[in-house]
């Protein structure tokens, strides 16, 4: 459709590295095919982290894996910043030279 786009993202496996490599080579695959990529990249963000999460708990059970991952991703599009989170990693935007934050990381003692 003309429009640039690029996608980056950091997991943090914990407990091993199986639900980070399965992040890593699927949640891309998930947005990118997400029939809302175009119109919402947010809510494809969104919904990508939930379907990768909902696969991966599938293949856990089947596997006997117990090793979870937090996540960040970053989609940009055309000249706007797409941010999605999930657990405690965070994501630094700095512009002039100056933090911007863009997130409040999850932690435990936050309601």
């Amino acid at each position: 459709d003309g429009i640039d786009r690029a996608y980056f993202a950091v997991f943090d496996g914990h407990g091993g590295v199986d639900a980070a490599n399965y992040s890593a080579t699927h949640l891309h695959v998930n947005v990118g095919l997400h029939e809302e990529i175009v119109k919402n990249p947010a809510e494809a963000l969104k919904c990508s982290f939930q379907k990768t999460d909902e696969m991966f708990l599938f293949k856990a059970k089947r596997e006997k894996l117990r090793s979870g991952t937090t996540g960040v991703s970053a989609l940009i599009v055309g000249n706007k910043l797409h941010i999605a989170w999930l657990g405690d990693s965070q994501v630094m935007l700095v512009r002039r030279g100056k933090a911007v934050t863009l997130m409040e990381p999850h932690k435990p003692e936050r309601e």
